[in-house]
């Protein structure tokens, strides 16, 4: 594989992880459900994927982190990071699957019992006569799905991956020293010269 390619398939696998995290964080803030209730309302309360999901924010989020930190790690944590990603978007999207096929009641209880004030599962399951998915649970299962496949292409190919640059290096390679390394031994501290 040429360096390019190289370059092309470490994008793809950042950029799928990168999307799939932010659509998760999208999908979040968006109405997954609406529960109608028995009380005589004729207005659904309407459920947010973090109410729905309460692991939706923060494994969306750590797609985002993971998908950055892959730019930079070395290759031992990139095979970690991959794993990571993949295990990550196959819990995220478990549990958006479930929401977008079964649309349990337990997904909206949060929602209701604040509208009610009726609480435990089986009070909430009394009252909620219906409960309707919005396209977003299935958006989310698709995110997942690409954070999947972006740590599986990660997984595959990071041996071929080129190394970070020189400013993430802690190593000191020996060879010809320009002014620039110069310059960053008098940023930490040190005496170039030595």
């Amino acid at each position: 594989m040429t360096e390019a390619a190289s370059r092309r398939t470490r994008l793809s696998a950042v950029l799928a992880i990168l999307v799939g995290g932010a659509l998760g964080i999208i999908g979040s803030t968006q109405t997954w459900l609406e529960a109608t209730i028995d009380d005589g309302s004729q207005v659904p309360v309407a459920v947010p994927g973090a109410d729905a999901l309460a692991v939706l924010a923060p494994l969306s989020l750590a797609a985002l982190a993971l998908a950055l930190a892959l730019t930079i790690v070395g290759r031992v944590l990139r095979y970690a990071f991959a794993v990571i990603a993949v295990a990550l978007g196959a819990g995220l999207g478990w549990g958006a699957f479930r929401i977008a096929s079964q649309r349990p009641v337990d997904a909206v209880s949060g929602p209701v019992t604040d509208a009610t004030g009726l609480s435990g599962e089986q009070g909430i399951a009394g009252i909620v006569s219906g409960i309707t998915a919005t396209p977003w649970p299935w958006v989310t299962v698709a995110a997942s799905l690409l954070i999947v496949l972006g740590g599986g292409v990660a997984l595959a190919t990071a041996h071929r991956w080129s190394t970070a640059g020189r400013k993430y290096r802690t190593d000191r390679a020996a060879g010809p020293r320009d002014s620039i390394d110069s310059w960053d031994d008098l940023s930490r501290g040190e005496d170039p010269t030595t």
